[in-house]
Order: structure tokens, then C-alpha cells, then sequence
């Protein structure tokens, strides 16, 4: 029930945009409003939970650890693992933001017959959340032929690497259909897996059937339908440049699309997708595990009167004397 209503939304959304957009009172809407509004939300949404995550006190380091900590100088430490310097948590950063290394590490259990605990690896789970991202990336950066001009190179270079694999007209891309095969990947293991699918809110579908219709009407409007480019980019060249003109030639289905971009870019903020900038900002991460080279005080810890060991034996002398136990003093 949750991912059908998830679905009936972003299809409500689109067929309401779609016919509302052949109309010349929503055009100015949809084309220029919609995408403002979405595009200072993302900014003021992002920069306020950016700020209060970085605001947020860690008097201790709490870094997530595979590997032998650094201790005694005979004993190896794992400095990627387990890193006890700056240069190792920037390695670590990389591979797990570039190379998502910890959903790599990740295994699934299984209570089977017997019963029986079974581990095994999850490969796919991070061979699709890497197609997706990866394909994401790509995508946003082709995009910005349509935002800017003269084109830079480094996006034509791009532009071509994507569409190496060429197969008739218009060129396809690489891009269009991993994203779609990795959408369609990770909303099969949401339904199809009983304890994701139970721990799955409505939000999550939401997600995932807003990007697969913004993928879908991207591929729609370049392989199945006429679209004038040329209008698209100045309608984009007018937005960035804060002159925005809608031109007559853009159809209803790019309103569809440019419409599930800016609910995208608005919902952003408030969702999960967030973890963007939290990976960047998580103490489990981005701290170097040094607990043992350097006392780390709790910053708003009161004072509070301690019984000191000099102070319990200077108390306890006679007795502990009479004991036959040893004194410092």
C-alpha cells in the first residue's frame, strides 16, 4: 500500500502537470515559479541542516573501526581501517564516498530451516546504489550543455564517453539505461525482501518513484518524442541568468520533467537523501581514532569534587599498613 500510494502520487503530479501545462496560465508556473521555489529551497533547506550538523558538539571520537588501532609501537596498525591520522581518514573518506566501501563490506542474513543463521554477501545491493549514483552524477553534468554557452570541453568529453556505445538515433546513452536498471533494482529489493519491505516507509517509494519518473520523461522526450532543444536551452539560459522567458515550442512533457526536478531539488532537504552531505559531516567517519594518543575532555562536563588515590590512601593509611599492603607514600 505504500509504494502504491507513493506511485499515485508522483502519477497524479505528472498527468496533472502534463495537461496543465497546454495551458498558457500555468506556463509562467511551471516553467519559472516552480523551478525558483524548488531551487531556494534545496539551498536554504541543505545550508540550515548542513549548519546544525556541523554545530553539533563531538567531544569524543566515535570513528566507525575495522582494523587494529594504533597502540604499542611493535604492534601494526591498520591505518585505513583504523585511521589514527588526517591522511587516513581523507582515504577512507574517498572510497566511501567515490567507491561506497562499506556497502561493499555489507552482508545479509538469513534465518533458514533448522534454525539456522546463514551469512552471505550482498555484491548487488552495492553494484546498484553504484550504477545509480554514478549515473546520476554523469546525467547531472551532462545537463549543463543546456545551461551554459559557450559548452564547456570537459562536458562535451563527457557527453561522448557516455554515448560511446552507439546504437542508431538520437545516440544513446550509458547513462539512461543504468540509472533506469538500477532504479528498477533497488524498488524490486524494497518490495521483494520482507525485512526491507517492512522497515520501508512511505517516503522511501516516494523517492525512488520521483527519480525513476524524472529518468523516465528525460528518455521519453529523447527517444520517443520531438522536443525543441533549442527552446529548452533558452529557457534554461534564462532561468540561470534570473531572465527567465518561457518560448511557445516548449511542450507540456518538458514541464512534466522540469516540474519532477524541482520537487526533487525541494523534497531534498527533507528526506533521506540528505545522507549527501551527512556522509561528509558523520563523526563515524570523518574522525581520526586517536583515543589512545590524546585524552579527550567532554567540553560541557561540570566540575565536579574527586577523591583523589594520594587523598583515599592519606584516609586509609593505618588500615591498609596494618594489612601488609603496599603505600605509595
Amino acid at each position: 500500500m505504500k509504494a502504491l500510494g507513493s506511485f499515485s502520487i508522483v502519477v497524479a503530479l505528472a498527468v496533472a502537470v502534463f495537461f496543465l501545462g497546454r495551458l498558457e496560465q500555468f506556463r509562467l508556473l511551471f516553467g519559472v515559479i516552480v523551478p525558483y521555489a524548488a531551487v531556494t529551497t534545496f539551498l536554504v533547506g541543505v545550508s540550515y541542516r548542513v549548519v546544525r550538523w556541523s554545530l553539533s558538539p563531538v567531544p569524543f571520537r566515535i570513528p566507525t573501526t575495522c582494523g587494529q588501532q594504533k597502540s604499542l609501537p611493535w604492534i601494526k596498525a591498520s591505518w585505513l581501517e583504523n585511521p589514527y591520522r588526517t591522511t587516513g581518514v581523507i582515504f577512507r573518506m574517498l572510497l566511501e564516498i567515490l567507491l561506497f566501501r562499506s556497502l561493499f563490506r555489507n552482508t545479509k542474513a538469513e534465518l533458514r530451516q533448522g534454525p539456522r543463521l546463514i551469512y552471505g554477501e550482498s555484491k548487488f545491493l552495492w553494484l546498484g546504489a553504484l550504477a545509480f549514483h554514478w549515473s546520476f552524477l554523469f546525467i547531472f553534468l551532462r545537463h549543463l550543455r543546456f545551461f551554459t554557452e559557450p559548452v564547456p570541453h570537459w562536458v562535451l568529453l563527457l557527453d561522448k564517453a557516455d554515448s560511446f556505445f552507439q546504437i542508431g538515433a538520437p545516440i544513446l546513452y550509458v547513462t539512461d539505461v543504468a540509472i533506469v536498471v538500477a532504479l528498477l533494482y533497488l524498488l524490486q529489493r524494497r518490495l521483494a525482501d520482507p525485512q526491507v519491505r517492512y522497515i520501508s516507509l512511505l517516503a522511501d517509494y516516494f523517492a525512488l518513484f520521483l527519480i525513476l519518473g524524472l529518468a523516465l520523461s528525460g528518455i521519453w522526450m529523447r527517444y520517443f518524442t520531438r522536443v525543441d532543444i533549442v527552446a529548452i536551452k533558452q529557457l534554461a539560459i534564462g532561468l540561470v541568468t534570473f531572465s527567465p522567458v518561457v518560448p511557445k515550442e516548449v511542450g507540456s512533457l518538458f514541464f512534466v520533467h522540469l516540474f519532477m526536478l524541482s520537487t526533487l531539488a525541494a523534497y531534498f532537504p527533507f528526506s533521506k537523501l540528505m545522507h549527501m552531505g551527512g556522509v561528509l559531516l558523520s563523526p563515524t567517519r570523518n574522525l581520526a581514532n586517536n583515543n589512545r594518543m590524546k585524552r579527550h575532555v567532554n567540553p560541557w562536563d561540570y566540575p565536579v569534587k574527586v577523591h583523589t588515590y594520594e587523598e583515599w590512601e592519606a584516609e586509609f593509611r593505618d588500615k591498609i599498613v596494618a594489612a601488609g599492603l603496599p603505600v605509595d607514600k
